[in-house]
């Protein structure tokens, strides 16, 4: 019990710290780094039938599942009508280029999925560019490394968040613009907490009756998002607290599996996972180039709405800039949910690929 104590109060302090510099899902990211040090320190908690298996899950199944549904949850409140209607006809283009993403990504992780420290599942999730935190929580449930899609998935949202602004400042002549993100009502965490349990309770039986995979994110995430679509789910907001513990725990879920020859593994793939990353960047880019031409919005909008990933600093840019706020929030907040929602089956589908021998 001591163990958890302390993991969690160590978790605590470094998500305050990180969210200090506005770091994306900071609970989730801390928990992995304080879990992993833990872990590798012989200092962090175990199961006593599993102590011996750094792969076997520390953190109760059920615990688990309920962190990753309101996750799922989560995301799919972002689906709100009044926002996607920014893309307004735009939709269709944004909808294109956001599949360009996704194959752009895939690619990038069969070309990871080569290296002999990578398997092809792990490579493919690991740079899906979009969904960071739903990504790591899936990646167990697909038969993937969590681990190292947790590194290399953080790794892609700190390069992104940090040349964001360098770019619009650069390439386009703006700076950044502080962005305020208000705290929900008390009634509207109540109605979150209820969609939630909702949400959690029909969406993963359904989900597994429908071998739907990650049943534990994918089937709250998908009846979160018809709730907020048809409007059902009304002002629903999933706490932040609520919401800290879900990102701690999938984060304490991959760091506590972290041992010295993993956290080595991991450093080896590093490199090439950096350069992937960068040129998935550049195809970004491109892409949003071409949706720009595609769009008639400017090349800064078309930019930042196809940035794979940083969305409170694409936030901050676009209002910087006096762009088109509304349209690029909606296409970043559309090319989540499509990554989280595909990317499981195509990175399915390329891993079969990339395994299969020839006759």
């Amino acid at each position: 019990m001591l163990r958890w104590i302390v993991l969690a109060v160590l978790t605590a302090a470094a998500t305050a710290l990180l969210e200090l510099i506005d770091v994306d899902a900071a609970a989730l990211f801390a928990a992995l780094v304080v879990a992993a040090v833990l872990a590798i320190s012989g200092r962090a908690p175990t199961r006593r039938a599993v102590a011996d298996d750094p792969d076997a899950t520390v953190i109760p199944r059920p615990i688990m599942l309920g962190a990753q549904g309101v996750l799922g949850v989560s995301i799919g409140t972002m689906a709100q009508p009044e926002t996607l209607s920014g893309l307004g006809s735009s939709w269709f283009p944004v909808l294109v280029i956001g599949v360009g993403t996704l194959a752009l990504s895939i690619a990038g992780g069969a070309l990871l999925g080569a290296h002999r420290l990578v398997d092809p599942l792990t490579g493919s999730l690991a740079l899906v560019a979009g969904g960071a935190s739903g990504l790591v929580a899936l990646t167990r449930e697909l038969g993937g490394d969590e681990r190292m899609v947790a590194v290399i998935q953080y790794l892609r949202v700190a390069l992104v968040t940090v040349t964001i602004p360098v770019i619009a400042s650069l390439v386009f002549g703006t700076s950044a613009a502080a962005v305020e993100v208000a705290a929900p009502s008390a009634t509207a965490q109540a109605w979150g907490l209820l969609l939630v349990v909702v949400c959690v309770g029909v969406g993963v039986p359904l989900a597994r009756l429908l071998h739907v995979p990650a049943a534990g994110l994918l089937g709250p995430l998908a009846l979160a998002t018809v709730a907020e679509l048809t409007g059902v789910a009304g002002d629903a907001e999933v706490s932040t607290i609520l919401l800290t513990a879900g990102y701690a725990i999938i984060g304490w879920q991959a760091g506590l599996g972290f041992t010295m020859d993993r956290l080595r593994t991991v450093g080896r793939v590093l490199p090439a996972a950096f350069v992937l990353i960068i040129a998935i960047g550049v195809g970004s880019a491109l892409l949003g180039v071409l949706l720009s031409w595609w769009t008639g919005e400017s090349l800064l909008d078309g930019y930042l709405a196809t940035t794979p990933g940083g969305i409170y600093a694409v936030l901050a840019a676009a209002t910087a800039a006096g762009g088109n706020v509304a349209f690029v929030v909606a296409a970043q907040i559309l090319r989540v949910l499509l990554m989280l929602f595909i990317a499981p089956f195509a990175a399915r589908l390329a891993a079969r690929w990339l395994n299969r021998t020839p006759d």
